[in-house]
């Protein structure tokens, strides 16, 4: 591709002021906007990745020492000044504050609508998200559980299925958009008559509107009013995790309803704590058992009885590891370890009969 001359597509000499730049592209541009009479599509984008680059100090030095190379592109074809054939709406910021041209227009917007970027591609419509709290205790935490709430909040009509229509009737063509479900507006700026597109309020962009509304919910196809939540909580889940059901938030006219989160808090058990997979206990033992060993009966977390065997000359502070009585793990019923920390209970006051006892034990060297 021959190199441009944007110098010459402005019809200004090298030396220009930024000035000269400004006032030559706003004359060409009202000359050969496409909605004119005199309108030429493919000249106006020629002007406007002439007046990209000769408005912007560093791409025009740029331009000035390299020239262009391929396509509008920059510098040995790095970066380019424009996303549409060299077209850079961005470009036309020094009309105003923050993008904004004459008459109060977004150009970015106004020329996304010509050539489809910037930014006026349509976006969903999305409905508020919800947070909640929900406690649950340890033993729920470790198997799952499910709970049921009830929040106010704007849900899809059960009635007519969020299309605004009464059950068994029909919809008719929109009267105000045609059936097309887009509202074109046309609005004067310094370039001439722009046209814009938007949603068509009456029948939210569908095209179509019932012949009846819905009872329920005036055809709105939504509605305020009391929900029920059915959350469900998976095993092994810890505390301050956070569960999102899609969907589930308040809903919204043409468009998707939000999510629900639910911040989970763990009450404390009076036995067990966890880490990770492995639960963890303490265990109280007599000084006699510690030296002599003894078996324990004690209830694991599924409810199920468990002997656990001290050996007999224990120190204090040892854990026992009971495996596969800890956090279930997943479907295969595998599941993390038991941890037994052990504390040995000195005995605060000592019989005569004790004492003796413990003097011929000393006597024994223990």
């Amino acid at each position: 591709m021959d190199n441009k001359d944007y110098y010459k597509i402005l019809g200004l000499e090298k030396n220009a002021s930024k000035e000269d730049v400004k006032k030559e592209f706003r004359k060409l541009a009202h000359k050969y906007h496409p909605d004119k009479a005199t309108g030429d599509e493919a000249k106006f984008k020629e002007i406007n990745e002439a007046y990209s680059v000769l408005s912007d100090d560093k791409k025009r030095a740029e331009y000035d020492t390299y020239g262009q190379t391929f396509n509008g592109a920059g510098p040995a074809g790095a970066g380019g000044y424009g996303g549409y054939g060299g077209f850079d709406p961005s470009g036309f910021s020094g009309f105003g504050q923050d993008g904004q041209g004459f008459e109060g227009f977004d150009l970015g917007d106004i020329f996304g609508e010509f050539f489809g970027g910037g930014r006026g591609g349509s976006r969903v419509k999305r409905g508020r998200d919800i947070s909640i709290d929900l406690e649950i205790s340890f033993h729920e935490s470790i198997f799952g559980t499910e709970r049921v709430v009830l929040l106010n909040k704007t849900s899809v009509c059960s009635d007519c299925k969020g299309n605004g229509a009464q059950p068994g009737s029909e919809t008719e063509k929109c009267s105000v958009c045609n059936g097309k479900g887009k509202i074109h507006e046309t609005k004067q700026s310094f370039l001439g008559a722009i046209s814009t597109v938007r949603e068509c309020a009456t029948c939210r962009g569908t095209g179509s509107v019932p012949k009846v509304l819905c009872k329920k919910c005036h055809g709105l196809g939504i509605t305020k009013g009391q929900s029920e939540i059915k959350i469900k909580i998976p095993a092994g889940i810890q505390n301050g995790e956070m569960i999102r059901m899609t969907g589930a938030g308040e809903a919204i006219q043409s468009g998707v309803a939000g999510d629900l989160y639910a911040k989970i808090h763990v009450k404390a058990h009076q036995l067990f704590t966890r880490e990770g997979s492995t639960l963890v206990m303490d265990l109280h033992i007599k000084l006699t058992d510690a030296l002599l060993g003894v078996e324990h009966t004690l209830q694991a977390i599924d409810g199920s009885s468990l002997t656990v065997k001290v050996p007999a000359g224990v120190s204090n502070g040892e854990v026992l590891r009971v495996r596969g009585k800890g956090v279930p793990l997943g479907a295969r019923g595998e599941a993390g370890d038991l941890l037994i920390k052990l504390h040995i209970k000195m005995p605060v006051k000592i019989s005569k009969t004790a004492k003796k006892l413990i003097e011929d034990l000393r006597e024994e060297g223990m």
